[in-house]
């Protein structure tokens, strides 16, 4: 029988603030952390707002800093929390999920700029340039950021790093708890990070019809499930989960926090950024986790959304829903945290896994903000207002672009 995965330790920040007090308390309060892009120009851009963390003064705009930034503090509070290890020595190894590494134009201009016409410059030409500037390509080399968490932390072996689209936080987690189920360790550590508000980034996900351009009110922007949704917003933040066995938890006395107590993955390869029609995958992923808890689809109290607040995605998160909880489906409360933070992407699996265990353990449920009822979406989102419900039994949905689906469904602490 595979051993029982607990949390001992996690730690977050997003827009609405620096670690769990500030984020649950503004989660409870229904604030929003969205405002207005002030970290670069935006005059020419269809979208100016953006879920950022403004409030680092040493990161800087260049997205891995910031990244690694938000996950040493994620990170910090985590470890603290867990109280595991020793300063500059955890016992285990390190899972990170973190953005897809690509230079932006401002570092591609840079690195061209001994060229006589640096937009001209090729690709052959900045690799060649690269060994004359390595303070900016430093950042951008993938693995850079867990091997410097790693050391800074002291985990143990190679750091993993890995990105699944919007997934990624989940499967940072599904990692984590599969290495030690394997018995290859008896503690990980799992963290999600994204610092990726950057000009480049905004246009991309602009071309692609994915962000909303209700900029006059920024706090009213992300609204899942939402009749008037019309794209997420970008956001950025860092999850961290302390995990365990629970044989080695409770060896040492620790305070758990929760049970991760099943993982569900599945892929559909239907398309790079659209779900397949059909919802297979979505469907599969949920289904997997349950049956990986050993429960029904009667047990679980709450859904944790991915709820993006595109018109598609909660489309199909609905479609996903009603296919696997049946006549429950309508009643069982889902609520979208993203409402409130915004899609802090690479990272949301992370930090959503982190409000999924705040609910557990403070029986109450963070609302839907910005909600207005659409006869397509018949689910109970925990519209505008925090719930009071006492949770057992929990899900984390995460949908990511490319058909990357991974559920997470988290547990109270186990008798």
């Amino acid at each position: 029988m595979a051993e029982t995965v607990v949390v001992t330790g996690m730690g977050v920040v997003t827009s609405l603030g620096v670690g769990r007090q500030a984020n649950w308390d503004a989660l409870m309060q229904g604030r929003s952390g969205i405002r207005r892009i002030t970290r670069f120009p935006t005059d020419s851009l269809r979208t100016t707002i953006a879920g950022t963390v403004d409030y680092l003064p040493q990161s800087g705009d260049i997205a891995p800093v910031l990244t690694e930034e938000l996950a040493r503090l994620a990170a910090e509070e985590a470890l603290a929390t867990a109280n595991i290890g020793s300063p500059g020595r955890f016992p285990g190894p390190l899972f990170l999920a973190v953005p897809p590494v690509e230079m932006d134009w401002r570092i591609r201009l840079q690195l061209g700029a001994g060229f006589d016409d640096p937009k001209a410059a090729t690709y052959t030409d900045l690799i060649n340039a690269c060994g004359a500037h390595p303070e900016l390509v430093h950042p951008y080399l993938f693995g850079t950021i867990a091997q410097s968490l790693a050391d800074r932390f002291g985990t143990t072996g190679s750091p993993v790093s890995l990105s699944t689209a919007c997934a990624s936080g989940a499967t940072a987690i599904q990692l984590a708890v599969e290495a030690i189920q394997r018995g290859e360790t008896d503690a990980a550590l799992a963290i999600g990070s994204d610092g990726s508000v950057t000009p480049e980034a905004v246009i991309r996900f602009s071309l692609l019809s994915a962000l909303t351009a209700r900029n006059d009110v920024p706090e009213a922007a992300a609204r899942p499930f939402s009749k008037t949704r019309d794209g997420f917003v970008m956001a950025e933040g860092a999850g961290a989960l302390v995990l365990e066995s629970l044989t080695a938890a409770r060896a040492r006395g620790a305070n758990i926090l929760g049970v991760i107590s099943g993982c569900g993955e599945m892929a559909d390869v239907f398309h790079r950024t659209r779900s397949s029609p059909d919802g297979h995958a979505i469907i599969g992923a949920m289904r997997n986790a349950i049956a990986a808890a050993g429960l029904s689809p009667d047990d679980i109290d709450y859904i944790n959304a991915h709820g993006t607040s595109t018109p598609e995605n909660d489309k199909m998160e609905c479609l996903g829903v009603m296919a696997v909880f049946g006549e429950r489906a309508s009643s069982l409360p889902i609520s979208s945290n993203k409402s409130m933070v915004g899609h802090t992407l690479s990272a949301a699996g992370a930090i959503e896994a982190v409000f999924t265990l705040e609910t557990i353990l403070h029986g109450r449920m963070p609302a839907t903000i910005n909600y207005e009822p659409d006869p397509a979406v018949p689910l109970d989102v925990v519209p505008n207002l925090a719930r009071d419900k006492m949770v057992k039994h929990a899900m984390s949905s995460s949908f990511g672009f490319g058909g990357q689906n991974v559920c997470l469904v988290i547990s109270a602490e186990p008798a």
